[in-house]
């Protein structure tokens, strides 16, 4: 009978990090403020709220990347300035998301926009109500940017974390 100390001990597998398997994922929310109090949110089929996102092709900036998530206004959205980037490393990839910020829009111009998903009925709600109900890491995301405009700052956020505080120049 052969003895336990006689087999041969197995060499540990060893694992490529999981980091920049393939090109990363860039996209854009968009946070548009009706008025004071108010908020832009695309209802989905189902009732699910959620915060205007779309992708970042090759060669396109965030700020025209958003142009195409809310449509309908005459001259576009009237973006006002990028408030946060946030990075998330993913199994096999990474996950870049800039949050952009328009100027506050009329109760008119909001009504007119069409989201990029024809399926949702975009609606304004108060910001309060909206934010109360979206989705966790929507409702951090719209908090975090809210906070960054008041302010006057760009957040950088890695892996959940805030990793930096920019102040940003005022016109």
């Amino acid at each position: 009978m052969t003895s336990v100390a006689a087999l041969p001990v197995p060499k540990p597998r060893t694992r490529a990090p999981y980091e920049n398997w393939r090109p990363p994922i860039i996209g854009v929310s968009v946070l548009a403020p009706v008025g004071a109090t108010g908020l832009v949110v695309p209802c989905m089929p189902g009732g699910t709220l959620v915060l205007p996102t779309g992708t970042v092709e090759d060669g396109q900036s965030p700020e025209e990347a958003a142009q195409a998530v809310l449509t309908g206004l005459p001259d576009g959205l009237p973006i006002r300035r990028r408030v946060a980037v946030s990075q998330v490393q993913m199994r096999r990839r990474k996950v870049i998301t800039h949050l952009v910020v328009t100027a506050p829009l009329a109760v008119q111009e909001a009504h007119s926009l069409m989201y990029r998903d024809v399926r949702a009925d975009v609606r304004v709600l108060p910001t309060e109500k909206a934010v109360a109900a979206l989705p966790e890491k929507s409702r951090a995301r719209v908090l975090l940017g809210l906070q960054a405009l008041a302010i006057g700052a760009m957040v950088y956020v890695r892996d959940g974390e805030i990793q930096r505080i920019d102040s940003v120049p005022t016109d």
